[in-house]
């Protein structure tokens, strides 16, 4: 138990070591005065594709990139070493850790609402973790097919959400992403060939390829989802999406439980975690990473949403 939470641990900081990075690199990039010109001529809404990959040939980018393989491996054991109630959770913590590092990094002030939020994320996981039991034993040959089925099926819908609809695309595609990416973790937790490691196991289950699927549609529906609205809306839905989806998942069908007697704890602090990481997704820190970053903000490159209303 307490392996898997160090490593989800590890994970959520990874993630947010990545996007602070990366913002890092966008910002370079954004200062350039050939990308400026570009912008300033270009009528399109979205990066250029010349944009795009100056900042991910940044050097801060490719560091930032080496942190999210660590995140990304960090959801896979945590997922297949504690329930994904509680895996999930903290990897979705990872806004307090890039709300403090963009304070620290990126000189952005923290309100005291963000202190809260983080302060009551925080206090919900230490209860999570002591209220949670054994991670589930179950696993039905149906739902290595089912993984790999559901991925591309919630990837559809958000396409077709991404097309129909009209307002609040953001926030719809934002909850799809992370559904697709909690997809991912429960693909991670009934993957087989892993322990003990069998390749021939391991790239015969359609699982694995659920995963892969899930993770590379997961961040594609993210970055849309970031270009077509509100950063906090997306941030907020990419919360309850990864969290609720799996751990729903780890309960009814994989056996995972909580210690006797507290499972109405678990639900509370579950819930409060929730809440906590939507209302961080809000915080200046987090909207100002977000907001920086060229592949997936377009509108401001490089600049804080401060900047953005400074200039108006």
């Amino acid at each position: 138990m307490t392996t898997g939470i160090v490593i989800a641990v590890i994970g959520s900081f990874a993630f947010a070591a990545a996007a602070v990075l990366q913002a890092l690199g966008a910002d370079q990039v954004a200062q350039r005065a050939a990308i400026r010109e570009e912008r300033r001529k270009s009528s399109k809404s979205h990066p250029s594709l010349r944009s795009t990959v100056a900042t991910m040939l940044t050097v801060p980018f490719l560091i930032g990139f080496v942190f999210d393989i660590v995140g990304f491996i960090s959801t896979i054991l945590s997922a297949r070493l504690i329930p994904l109630f509680l895996s999930q959770t903290i990897i979705s913590a990872r806004l307090v850790a890039t709300a403090l590092l963009a304070m620290v990094v990126l000189h952005v002030s923290l309100t005291m609402r963000d202190w809260l939020a983080g302060t009551v994320v925080i206090a919900s996981l230490v209860l999570l973790a002591v209220s949670a039991g054994r991670e589930g034993v179950d696993d039905e040959r149906w739902m290595h097919w089912a993984v790999l089925v559901a991925g591309p099926l919630l990837f559809g819908l958000g396409i077709v959400v991404m097309r129909v609809m009209h307002k609040h695309i953001a926030a719809a595609t934002g909850l799809i992403a992370g559904a697709v990416f909690g997809v991912m973790a429960v693909a991670s937790r009934i993957l087989d060939g892993l322990d003990p490691f069998h390749p021939g196991a391991l790239f015969t289950d359609p699982a694995l390829y659920g995963l892969l699927f899930s993770g590379i549609c997961g961040f594609y529906l993210f970055t849309v989802a970031l270009q077509t609205g509100s950063v906090n809306g997306a941030a907020a839905a990419l919360v309850v999406g990864q969290t609720v989806l799996p751990g729903l998942v780890g309960i009814l069908l994989l056996g995972d439980v909580t210690r006797a007697g507290w499972g109405p704890v678990a639900i509370v602090a579950f819930t409060a975690a929730v809440g906590g990481g939507v209302v961080l997704a809000s915080s200046g820190a987090v909207t100002a990473v977000e907001s920086a970053d060229v592949t997936n903000m377009p509108r401001g490159y490089g600049r804080t949403q401060r900047d953005v209303e400074r200039q108006r």
